[in-house]
């Protein structure tokens, strides 16, 4: 068996991995990574990429059959799922080709060892059964899985998950969606406006990453309008027909679907690495300071979606950064301040979360403010004018804290209120910044002059007045 002597130890090589080899040989030290493959990242291969490819298809379509109210007819709209399908391969696999380069330059050096690691003690890890990899400190940045409730675990080919539907041919005729989260939300709601007849369920009124229950609420009634979307369905069984096709019962009422598409979550993956055996238990890790990333007290961290904390491209890039950068100088640390949080659900309308969320700020005195998009002018003019947005500020001093968005081009918008926040800009500060009339973003103001009504300043033991959104 093959020997090799490293400082810093990786497993995983998509986004965080890649960003802490390059981080720990920055700062000097020796790096290897280990990663059985396939390879060419999350967001790359079966996340984000492949599923914008999607959602874009979808829109159009959705353009097309929307278009009567503007004075445009279009008598028929075709939509070839053959042809769909054949350019989000195509494009995925043009993204993922960039990635899989360089994957091959870092074989190549020696700098990736291709197989699956298990660490046998703190200072030991072993791949396969062709490497024995001695390390100073190590990284697992083992990415994340498809999670699959023990219900639906027996429907074998009749269901597939995220990463099985980019590899399809053709569109089916009818998908079984279940998760109303993110990924059910984005690629449920694209495979019906595409003409598939699809249902998405979920279970304890979940709504993408929306806590915000005025939010919520607009948005479940919103989804539901345009589509068979239960976010708390009342399961009752599934199962699996002789013709492959799936049954569902739930709600009262049985239906049959050609397809289950499972986006139930996902699971961090750190079975099977050999924890136990650097005195760590796979099912129950210890909380990880996000701004160092080391797990526990020992020589190893953590980073990406494994983590568990944000699991967002770019969070896993600052995760696997600032991993790679602690491991190469441990037992010093430098702790980073994470970037304020941002995260964006490209539905339609599209959702986001800024800063602080509805539920995290409950224990702190805020006040609200809010817009109805329903009202706001240029999203009425171009027919977008869905949503409800709510921003959160200090009592004390108006400083902005956070935002839970439901509405057209909250992609843009939120990205405004982030970096507001990112400067510990007060509602004042913000409401001085110019708006151009008539845009989208004139919607986030009119909630922000809301929120300034609502301050309380003055008399600093005065309670906050909590809007209420009138349905």
């Amino acid at each position: 068996m093959k020997t090799l002597t490293v400082d810093v130890a990786i497993l995983g090589a998509g986004t965080a991995g890649l960003n802490a080899r390059r981080a720990a040989e920055k700062a000097g030290k020796s790096a290897v990574m280990i990663d059985p493959g396939p390879y060419g990242t999350t967001c790359a291969r079966v996340g984000c990429m492949p599923s914008k490819l999607l959602i874009a298809a979808a829109e159009r379509a959705h353009s097309a059959h929307a278009a009567a109210p503007f004075g445009v007819n279009i008598p028929e709209v075709q939509i070839d799922g053959k042809a769909v399908m054949a350019r989000v391969r195509s494009e995925r696999d043009r993204f993922v080709g960039f990635v899989l380069e360089s994957i091959e330059d870092h074989l190549a050096a020696g700098r990736l060892i291709k197989g699956r690691g298990r660490f046998l003690s703190d200072s030991q890890i072993q791949v396969d059964e062709h490497t024995l990899v001695n390390f100073k400190t190590a990284v697992i940045a083992t990415g994340s899985s498809p999670f699959v409730p023990p219900p639906y675990r027996d429907l074998g080919e009749s269901m597939i998950d995220n990463e099985g539907l980019f590899d399809m041919e053709d569109l089916p005729g009818s998908v079984l969606v279940v998760g109303t989260g993110v990924i059910g939300l984005e690629l449920g709601q694209s495979l019906h406006r595409l003409g598939v007849r699809t249902s998405i369920v979920g279970i304890r009124g979940v709504v993408g990453p929306i806590s915000d229950p005025v939010v919520r609420e607009v948005a479940e009634r919103v989804f539901s309008e345009e589509m068979d979307f239960r976010s708390d369905h009342k399961f009752e069984s599934v199962t699996r027909l002789e013709d492959g096709r799936v049954e569902l019962k739930a709600d009262g009422r049985t239906d049959v679907y050609d397809l289950v598409l499972m986006a139930a979550g996902r699971r961090p993956n750190v079975m099977g690495l050999g924890l136990e055996n650097v005195g760590l238990d796979p099912r129950k890790l210890p909380k990880v300071d996000p701004r160092i990333t080391q797990l526990g007290d020992g020589n190893i961290f953590i980073a990406g979606d494994v983590s568990n904390f944000r699991p967002l491209l770019h969070e896993a890039a600052d995760e696997g950064r600032i991993a790679g950068m602690n491991a190469a100088t441990y037992p010093s640390f430098e702790a980073v301040p994470r970037r304020t949080p941002l995260g964006v659900v490209f539905s339609d309308p599209q959702i986001a979360t800024v800063g602080l969320s509805w539920s995290a700020i409950q224990s702190r005195g805020h006040c609200t403010g809010e817009v109805d998009y329903s009202r706001q002018g240029r999203a009425r003019v171009m027919g977008t004018n869905k949503g409800w947005v709510r921003i959160y500020g200090d009592c004390q001093d108006g400083q902005l804290l956070g935002a839970e968005m439901f509405g057209p081009a909250t992609e843009h918008t939120a990205h405004l209120l982030a970096w507001a926040i990112a400067q510990r800009l007060t509602v004042y500060q913000v409401l001085e910044m110019p708006f151009y009339h008539p845009v989208v973003e004139e919607g986030i103001r009119t909630a922000l002059q809301d929120l300034r009504k609502n301050l309380h300043f003055r008399e600093k033991s005065a309670p906050c007045k909590e809007l209420k959104a009138s349905m």
